[in-house]
């Protein structure tokens, strides 16, 4: 399919809901003609964020407007969305009652207004979870064969900044202060660090400079780094002091006692010409009996890897699938793995649910941001 024609039917399907609460929501209200085509435009408005990005940045992916509309986007967007679903929701419920009476069912405007003001106070609380500093969470993993050299040995994960507008440098800032208060023995990021180009994004992720840990902080690259000219973003990130394990790997030492962490690039590389995934290479070299951390972007291979040995993987991309409900079918296509541990084929899997999100989608309910300080315990 021509790109010019995935680009409109990706704009039209986000205008679905829009359309919906326009027909069955705001024309059904007692209101002038003239209000209704109003908020009738104010609501086409809302409902094509992804096109005005795309307008100010050539991406869909990094909306470039003051970050207060980009608050205010995600927040119309979001209370559509759900106005949409509880519009279906009531629908179904009067042609259901129009079956059992046999008579038409009037619906009074204050349910309507009464739908709308949880729709938009759901999308409003959203949003401000969705931007929040996530907290700390703690998880301890039993590995097998872990030397008691790393016994107690301390990671924390962070997935997902997704910096951009909506999360700009005061916001990587603190997420950089909380990260380093941790105490974690190593710093890992699983991809998909920003939205935006070098240029757009310089100084927002400037603080990630600053992350430190005794032994270093190891990343990834996620999908959203294809997006955006992945070299660059590869040189950019390694001069600001990650090391980068694009299918390599890393042995950390304590005395005679070896672990390894290795990394992956994302499914998403071969797309856009880069190497794709390539966890043989990743390998290559390792030390034989030296319990293997993965880092893989994506969760959805994680049978291989545990396949291949691997006694830790964590991953991210999912976001914990953001919404209550929502989590269910972001899992279908994420090999069934869509937030917190999953015991794989004897391989621990973690998922984290992310520090940010994409800010064209920024809402969490029920699925709260997080960064993730993993205890290494030696299985007994």
């Amino acid at each position: 399919m021509p790109p010019r024609r995935r680009r409109t039917i990706f704009h039209l399907f986000f205008a679905l809901p829009c359309l919906l609460v326009i027909a069955r929501w705001l024309w059904p209200l007692a209101m002038s003609t003239e209000w209704k085509l109003a908020a009738a435009v104010l609501l086409v408005v809302a409902s094509q964020f992804h096109l005005w990005s795309r307008l100010s940045s050539g991406s869909v992916f990094a909306p470039e407007f003051p970050r207060v509309l980009v608050v205010a986007f995600n927040w119309a967007f979001g209370a559509i969305l759900f106005l949409a679903l509880m519009q279906l929701v009531l629908d179904l419920a009067t042609l259901v009652a129009w079956l059992v009476r046999q008579q038409p069912i009037v619906v009074p405007d204050r349910l309507r207004y009464g739908l709308a003001t949880v729709a938009a106070s759901l999308s409003a609380l959203g949003v401000a979870q969705a931007m929040r500093v996530p907290p700390v969470v703690d998880l301890e993993i039993a590995v097998r064969d872990l030397p008691p050299a790393f016994d107690g040995y301390r990671l924390l994960q962070l997935t997902d900044l997704h910096i951009s507008r909506l999360y700009p440098q005061q916001w990587t800032r603190r997420v950089v202060d909380r990260a380093n208060a941790a105490g974690a023995d190593l710093i890992v990021v699983t991809g998909d660090f920003i939205d935006g180009s070098v240029a757009m994004r310089r100084d927002d992720v400037a603080p990630l400079r600053d992350l430190r840990a005794p032994d270093g902080v190891f990343a990834i690259p996620g999908n959203h780094e294809y997006f955006f000219s992945y070299p660059d973003w590869m040189a950019h990130l390694t001069g600001l002091g990650m090391r980068m394990l694009p299918n390599a790997h890393a042995v950390l030492t304590r005395g005679a006692a070896q672990l390894v962490v290795a990394g992956v690039t994302d499914l998403s590389a071969r797309a856009a010409g880069q190497p794709g995934p390539d966890l043989a290479a990743a390998l290559s070299g390792a030390p034989g009996g030296a319990p293997v951390i993965l880092l893989d972007h994506q969760p959805r291979d994680a049978r291989r890897a545990a396949a291949r040995g691997v006694a830790i993987q964590l991953s991210g991309h999912t976001h914990g699938g953001m919404i209550l409900g929502l989590d269910r079918i972001v899992a279908r296509t994420n090999g069934g793995f869509v937030s917190g541990f999953y015991p794989v084929d004897g391989m621990a899997l973690y998922v984290s649910n992310g520090t940010a999100l994409w800010p064209g989608f920024a809402l969490r309910l029920g699925r709260p941001s997080e960064m993730t300080r993993i205890t290494l315990r030696t299985r007994r």
